[in-house]
C-alpha cells in the first residue's frame, strides 16, 4: 500500500497529504484487484492505526456494494475468508477495536450477507455462530452485524427499489425457514449468560430482539422462557430501559386480537405484581418515560384488539378486552398527570384512543374517566415556573409541541361530551377571572387559553358553534364578555393572540 498516501488519513494531516489519501482511495476503488491488498492488511493485522483500518473497510465496502458481480467465484471465496479471519483475530486481540471500526466491519458483513446469503453463503449465520461461540467480542460483532442486516433488509425508513424489496422479502422468507430459530436461541443464550456480567452486550441483544420481532414468528419470543427473562431484566437498573423498549416492540407485533389481549394481560399482571405500576414511587424519570411508552403501546394494542373484535361481532371476547382496557385506565391517568412532560406525552396516544372508545360505548365509568382526563389536561397545560419567556430554548419548544398534543386531547374530549367540557371550562374560567389581578400569570393564561381552545373544539363536535347552538353560544359569549370587561379589551386581545407579550407588558418586563 502507498504508505505516504496513508499518512493523509490522519485528521491532523495537512491538506496535501489528505488530498493524496483521497486520490489513493479513488484509485483503489476503481482497481479490480486492489481490494485484496486491503483485505490482506485486515486479515493479518498489518496496521495498528485506526484510520488505516477504517480506510481498508471502506474499500471493501465499495467492492461489495458496486463491484461484487465482477468478482470471480475464487475472489468471492477469498472475500468471505478474509472477513472470517478478521473476525477470528478480534476474539484473540488484547484490546477491542474502536466502536466506529466495529460498526463499519458489521456493515461490510451485512452487505456481504445481502449479496451472497441466497446463493453463495447460505450458512452465513451458522458459520458466524460456530466461530464466535459466547466470546464477548465475537458476540458484540455478531449483534452489530444483525443490526446492520436489519438496516439493509428490514428498516422501512430506508428507500429500496422494487428489485431490492423483492430480494429483501426473499431473504426474510429464507431466514424464517432456515435459521431464525437458531438465531433466537443464540439471543436467549446471550441474554441469559451476560445479564449480570456484560450489561452492554445484554442491551445490544435486547435491541436486536426488538428489531427482529416485527417479522419473525412471535411464538419464538412470546413464551414463558423468553418473556420471564425479559421481565427479570426490568428489575436490573442498567438493563430495564432497553428491556422496556424490547417489550414495547413485542406488544406492537401484529397478531390475532384475542392472542394480543392475552399477551398484554399476562405482561401487565407480572409488571403489576412486581410493583412497576407504582410509578409515583419511581425516581428514575428516564425509566418511567420508557415504561410510559410501553403502557401506551399496551393500551393502544388493547383498543385495536377491541375494535377488531367488535367489528367482527365477537361480543364475548370484545367485552373481555374492554374490561382489560378499563383496568389500565388508572395507570394511564397516573402517567398523564406525571410532572415530567416527556412521561405524560408518551401516554397521550392511549388517552386519545381511549376517549374514542368512550364515545362509542358510553357508560362504563365514562363520566369519571372523562373528567379525570379533563383535569389532567388542564393541569398539564400550565406553564411551569422554569419556563423562560425572555429566551425560549429547546425545553420551551418541546413544551409548545407537548401543548399541541394536549390540544388534540381536548378536542377529543369535546367530541365525547361537549356539554361537560363547556361546563368544566366555564367553572375554571369564572373562578380564575374573578381574581385575575392577584392570580399567578400561569393560571390566568391557562384559563384564557382554555376559552380559546374551547371555541375551536366545540365547532368540531356535533356542529355546535356560536350561531348554531343557543346555550353553548351564550355560555361562550358570557365568558368572552367577562374577560373583556375584567381585563379590558386591549389586554384581552393581547392575551388571546400574543400571550408571552402580554406577560411582559403586564409585568413591566
Amino acid at each position: 500500500m502507498d504508505e505516504q498516501a496513508l499518512l493523509g488519513l490522519n485528521p491532523n494531516a495537512d491538506a496535501s497529504y489528505q488530498q493524496r489519501a483521497l486520490a489513493y482511495f479513488e484509485q483503489l476503488k476503481e482497481s479490480p484487484d486492489a481490494w485484496q491488498v486491503c483485505a490482506e492488511s485486515l486479515a493479518k493485522g498489518l496496521y495498528s492505526d485506526d484510520h488505516v483500518k477504517f480506510f481498508c473497510f471502506q474499500v471493501l465496502e465499495h467492492q461489495i456494494k458496486f463491484r461484487h458481480g465482477a468478482l470471480s467465484a475464487a475472489q468471492q471465496q477469498l472475500f468471505r475468508e478474509t472477513l472470517m479471519k478478521w473476525l477470528q483475530t478480534q476474539m484473540m486481540n488484547s484490546q477491542p477495536e474502536k466502536a466506529f471500526i466495529r460498526n463499519k466491519a458489521a456493515q461490510v458483513f451485512a452487505l456481504t450477507f445481502v449479496a451472497e446469503y441466497l446463493t453463495q453463503w447460505p450458512k452465513f449465520f451458522f458459520d458466524i455462530l460456530s466461530l464466535i461461540g459466547l466470546n464477548p467480542r465475537g458476540v458484540d460483532l455478531y449483534l452489530r452485524m444483525l443490526m446492520a442486516i436489519d438496516a439493509e433488509v428490514v428498516d422501512r425508513d430506508i428507500h429500496h427499489s422494487s428489485e431490492e424489496t423483492r430480494r429483501n422479502t426473499l431473504i426474510k422468507d429464507t431466514m424464517r425457514e432456515q435459521c431464525i430459530p437458531s438465531l433466537v436461541e443464540s439471543w436467549y443464550r446471550i441474554l441469559h449468560t451476560y445479564q449480570h456480567t456484560h450489561s452492554e452486550l445484554t442491551c445490544q441483544c435486547l435491541e436486536v430482539v426488538g428489531a427482529y420481532v416485527s417479522w419473525i414468528d412471535l411464538s419464538l419470543i412470546a413464551n414463558d422462557r423468553f418473556v420471564n427473562l425479559l421481565l427479570s431484566h426490568m428489575s436490573v437498573e442498567v438493563l430495564r430501559e432497553e428491556a422496556c423498549d424490547c417489550l414495547f416492540e413485542i406488544v406492537n407485533k401484529g397478531m390475532d386480537p384475542v392472542d394480543k389481549t392475552k399477551l398484554v394481560e399476562s405482561l401487565c399482571q407480572v409488571l403489576q405484581s412486581a410493583g412497576f405500576f407504582n410509578v409515583e414511587q419511581e425516581d428514575d424519570v428516564d425509566f418511567v418515560a420508557k415504561f410510559s411508552k410501553l403502557v401506551n403501546g399496551m393500551g393502544q394494542s388493547l383498543i385495536t384488539s377491541w375494535t377488531k373484535l367488535a367489528k367482527a361481532g365477537d361480543m364475548k371476547n370484545s367485552q373481555e378486552t374492554l374490561r382489560a382496557l378499563e383496568t389500565k385506565v388508572p395507570l394511564m391517568l397516573q402517567l398523564l398527570v406525571h410532572e415530567d412532560d416527556d412521561i405524560s406525552a408518551n401516554i397521550v396516544g392511549f388517552c386519545y384512543d381511549y376517549l374514542h372508545v368512550l364515545k362509542q360505548v358510553g357508560g362504563l365509568n365514562s363520566s369519571a374517566s372523562w373528567m379525570a382526563i379533563m383535569l389532567a389536561v388542564m393541569k398539564k397545560l400550565t406553564y411551569d415556573d422554569e419556563y423562560n419567556f425572555e429566551n425560549e430554548g429547546e425545553d420551551e419548544a418541546m413544551f409548545v409541541e407537548y401543548r399541541k398534543q394536549l390540544k388534540l386531547l381536548l378536542d377529543r374530549l369535546a367530541q365525547v361530551s361537549p356539554e361537560l367540557l363547556l361546563e368544566a371550562v366555564r367553572r375554571v374560567f369564572t373562578s380564575t377571572m374573578q381574581s385575575w389581578q392577584t392570580a399567578p400569570f400561569m393560571e390566568v393564561e391557562v384559563a384564557i387559553r382554555l376559552l380559546y381552545m374551547l371555541g375551536e373544539a366545540l365547532p368540531a363536535s356535533q356542529g355546535a358553534h356560536f350561531s348554531g347552538d343557543g346555550a353553548k353560544a351564550s355560555a361562550l359569549q358570557d365568558m368572552m364578555r367577562m374577560a373583556a370587561i375584567l381585563l379590558g379589551f386591549r389586554t384581552f386581545w393581547l392575551f388571546l393572540f400574543h400571550l408571552p407579550r402580554w406577560h411582559f407588558w403586564t409585568t413591566g418586563a
